[in-house]
């Protein structure tokens, strides 16, 4: 079985890109934009929040190790899916929680799994579900953001608490 794709967005793709590279199975995490309307944008055209495109990770992952489950409930354990446009203290459309599956299967698989956790959450979960249009990959400074910044304070406040939370529960490395 050859490797399978998923784009989840929920809040800064920092910290999705953090999380996800740590799941056994996972071979790549790349952080980019989609989901909008303008081709080829740029970090400060995303955070404008006039490009319609959210922050999200493409995950590569192995299904034989990594399944499509693991990653939806690590998704939904990172951030809050009750939540439309904000994640935190980061607000607009380019932190909006959504799904962007890769094939039909992907797409049932994920509106059945949301149908299950629904009642887990006090509010209703306000998750996107699109097929995966156009993706952009982010500027390479964003690549392992964390790795090479844990210090600086989003990745000291936001990103580290994260990372120890889920930590044992996914056993993440």
């Amino acid at each position: 079985m050859a490797n399978a794709e998923i784009v989840f967005a929920g809040g800064c793709f920092w910290c999705g890109e953090a999380i996800f590279r740590r799941l056994k199975g996972v071979e790549k995490v790349v952080s980019g934009y989609t989901g909008g309307q303008t081709a080829a944008p740029t970090y400060e055209q995303v955070c404008s929040g006039k490009t319609g495109h959210a922050e999200v990770v493409k995950i590569e992952y192995d299904p034989k190790v990594a399944k499509l489950e693991t990653l939806l409930e690590l998704f939904f354990a990172m951030h809050d899916p009750t939540s439309k446009d904000r994640q935190g203290n980061d607000t607009g459309s380019q932190y909006r929680s959504a799904i962007f599956y890769t094939s039909p299967e992907q797409k049932k698989a994920v509106q059945e799994f949301m149908k299950r956790v629904a009642g887990e959450f006090s509010k209703p979960i306000v998750t996107e579900v699109e097929k995966l249009g156009k993706f952009y990959k982010a500027e390479d400074y964003h690549a392992n953001y964390y790795e090479n910044n844990k210090y600086q304070p989003y990745c000291a406040l936001v990103i580290s608490p994260k990372l120890h939370k889920l930590k044992e529960k996914f056993g993440l490395l």
